[in-house]
């Protein structure tokens, strides 16, 4: 695969500041005219000095509209001359910096009434912001102000009208240390049933997914409807879920070729990608597809979350074993090299899928995923995809099949061998850029899916990736036993956020339920210790970041949104782990987090579906299934499958194998003293509230309790 170097025609332009900074954004950013800073003293001591405003820009490599500001703006010299002249300009990877860009996304929305990236705010030396928008075009144009008379507004009333910015910056800086959304409220089961009305109510029918165009994946909703689905029975939550889950899977912002997802779709019918890959996308989204699998047993599902996870491994892995953060939307256009525009490496003409098939392939393949001579985007406005096709399943198999006069079984093994040649096409093509920072977060989502893909799908080589790229986060990402946000070609850097332990102690979590390994579970437990000595908030809930004296204010979000809270996915880990280490105060600390949120979940719950998930687990008793088996033993590892084949969201998973696992458990749940095999054969334990019905050693008793029926 070729690849896509952005910084290959800057080799004779000038460096600034960012120049030793690892970022791939800030690398992009290095030779441009503007003498860009990194966040941190210098920058702001300069501009202290030298009573300048600072204007902080705030993006990600793989960000389309970054791009477009970066080459309109950021290279154009006049533009350059005046920011260096009358700005300190410093550049900021929210990515790696959450904490900086959450509090001036906050700022940004409050001064705007909307937010996005990339971000342009205007600050005071001492960092109080006066100023905001998004994406300025370098002149006037689209309705937007032109950069250039913004920052020609700017520096004017710099010079005339400092105390009216002054009043600006103290109303926004007081807006964003009050940004605290929430109030303690007594846990209320109203909160749930009000959630999924609202829910239900914005749900899109004819095609799926919740509320209209552009339409985002938002797998927390997947989540709760599936687990509101299994704790009430409700068929429609199921339905809404599975329902969006097929109409994604089928749309155009499903890698067809290559497997994996796109950021969202820009139409209502998921016909029409922005192409950017996320890793905290795919490690959600297969998640999804494995509990879709698990309730359903349907393949289509099955298909969709391996194809997720082997694009993964395939695109995504670093060698030492973790996952990189990104690839980018825009790319080089295969049919004219000297362009580089949005999805170029997807799309297809019909003629070169005529030269890379067979005629009955390329005939089944065009009316499968809907291939027109002109091209089949349903929208265009940019002109990028005139001519060629973005893939999207528009017939059913059986009915594509049945026009090419073809078995449903020859139609498969031809898209299969037809998919296969044009995959092999596209990789000798130039890759989008690839941003290959590992974030600890979302490895920690990714090591989750990776578990549980090997769990429900019975792949060991998806456990072998889980625990590399955990014990690549353990021991590389982590600096004299202090967790670290980001990792980049061997430095370990920034304090870990509060999702950077949430999200990696639930990867350990679900890995320690895959291989029953009890130093993941000391891990987990060590992590959460540290969580809550560094972020706990003492009316409930965490921080989303430890305590600092240089930022304006410590943020605690109230939103489950492309990527879930930490203070979400803690409240499920406190109580699986009070459930795991018989730690009943975690419980308690849990039920407090929740509460802590009383006002967004009583007021407009869909905002934090996830919080919804753990109040749902609160509020059921606890579950346990217990094996009680040789860890190798084939009859353990059928009782195991039986386990993992079922969707049991609220529910612990043990191996009583009577060594060290077992002999750790012991110690904080006395009840699996008594877990033995019987008549020596692998025994399997259903409980509730730790009291247990009696064991079992065939998975067909074990099916028949898990299913909720009598043994006999």
């Amino acid at each position: 695969m070729k690849k896509n170097n952005r910084l290959d025609d800057i080799q004779n332009k000038q460096a600034n500041h960012l120049i030793h900074e690892r970022s791939p954004y800030l690398q992009q950013h290095v030779y441009n005219p503007v003498d860009w800073y990194p966040w941190g003293d210098e920058a702001i001591a300069r501009a202290v000095k030298e009573d300048k405003p600072i204007f902080l820009s705030i993006g990600y490599s793989t960000c389309h509209w970054c791009h477009v500001m970066a080459h309109e703006s950021f290279e154009n010299q006049e533009i350059a001359d005046f920011l260096n002249k009358y700005f300190i300009s410093i550049k900021v990877d929210r990515e790696e910096r959450p904490d900086i860009d959450q509090i001036y996304m906050t700022a940004t929305q409050a001064m705007t009434g909307s937010g996005g990236w990339p971000m342009s705010v205007f600050l005071f030396p001492d960092t109080k912001p006066f100023y905001a928008g998004t994406y300025f075009p370098p002149r006037e144009s689209y309705g937007r102000p032109g950069f250039i008379e913004i920052l020609q507004a700017i520096h004017d009333a710099w010079g005339g009208d400092r105390e009216g910015l002054r009043q600006s910056a103290d109303q926004v800086t007081a807006h964003i240390k009050r940004a605290d959304p929430d109030s303690v409220k007594s846990l209320d089961s109203a909160w749930v049933d009000k959630g999924f009305k609202q829910i239900k109510e914005s749900y899109e029918p004819q095609y799926g997914g919740f509320g209209q165009a552009p339409k985002f994946p938002r797998p927390v909703v997947m989540d709760f409807l599936f687990r509101h689905y299994k704790t009430t029975g409700k068929k429609e939550a199921r339905a809404m879920a599975l329902f969006t889950l097929d109409q994604m899977a089928a749309g155009g912002m499903y890698d067809h070729i290559g497997g994996g997802f796109h950021r969202y779709s820009v139409d209502g019918q998921w016909r029409v990608p922005h192409f950017e890959k996320m890793l905290y996308d795919q490690s959600q989204l297969a998640s999804a597809y494995l509990s879709a699998f698990q309730l359903t047993g349907s393949e289509n599902y099955r298909k969709t979350a391996s194809e997720i996870l082997d694009y993964v491994l395939r695109d995504m892995q670093a060698p030492e074993g973790g996952f990189y953060s990104a690839e980018d939307a825009d790319s080089v256009n295969p049919y004219n090299p000297k362009e580089h525009s949005e999805g170029a490496y997807y799309l297809w003409t019909e003629e070169e899928i005529d030269s890379l098939l067979t005629a009955e392939e390329a005939s089944l393949f065009k009316v499968y995923y809907g291939v027109k001579k002109d091209g089949n985007a349903l929208d265009d406005p940019q002109k990028e995809f005139t001519g060629r096709n973005i893939l999207y399943q528009k017939k059913d198999l059986s009915e594509a099949a049945r026009q090419a006069e073809l078995s449903k079984t020859d139609g498969k093994k031809l898209l299969d061998d037809a998919r296969s040649k044009l995959l092999a096409r596209r990789q000798s093509r130039t890759a989008p850029h690839l941003d290959d920072k590992i974030i600890t977060a979302w490895n920690g989502l990714m090591i989750s899916a990776l578990a549980k893909g090997a769990m429900i799908l019975d792949e060991d080589r998806y456990l072998l990736a889980a625990s590399r790229a955990a014990e690549f986060i353990m021991n590389s990402v982590t600096v004299d036993g202090n967790l670290k946000r980001r990792w980049r070609k061997g430095d370990a850097r920034y304090p870990a956020a509060l999702d950077d332990y949430s999200f990696l102690i639930q990867g350990l979590l679900d890995l320690y339920t895959a291989r029953q390994d009890p130093s993941l579970l000391k891990s987990a437990i060590k992590l959460m210790e540290q969580q809550i000595a560094f972020f706990s908030d003492e009316k409930g809930g965490f921080y989303d970041t430890p305590e600092s004296t240089d930022l304006l204010a410590r943020m605690k979000s109230a939103y489950d949104g492309a990527e879930p809270s930490g203070n979400s996915v803690a409240a499920l880990n406190l109580q699986r782990l009070a459930h795991l280490a018989g730690k009943k105060e975690w419980d308690v600390r849990a039920k407090k987090s929740i509460e802590s949120f009383g006002r967004t979940l009583a007021g407009y719950p869909p905002a934090m579906p996830l919080m919804l998930s753990a109040m749902d687990m609160q509020l059921d008793k606890p579950k346990q299934v217990v094996v009680a088996g040789g860890r190798d033993d084939e009859d353990t590892r059928m009782l195991l499958r039986e386990v993992h084949s079922r969707y049991l969201p609220n529910t612990i998973i043990v191996l009583a194998d009577g060594g060290e696992n077992q002999s750790f458990l012991k110690e904080h749940l006395p009840f699996l003293a008594t877990t033995e095999k019987i008549q020596d054969k692998a025994t399997a334990y259903v409980c509730e509230n730790f009291t247990c019905r009696l064991p079992v050693n065939t998975r067909e008793e074990l099916a028949a309790l898990l299913d909720g029926k009598r043994v006999e």
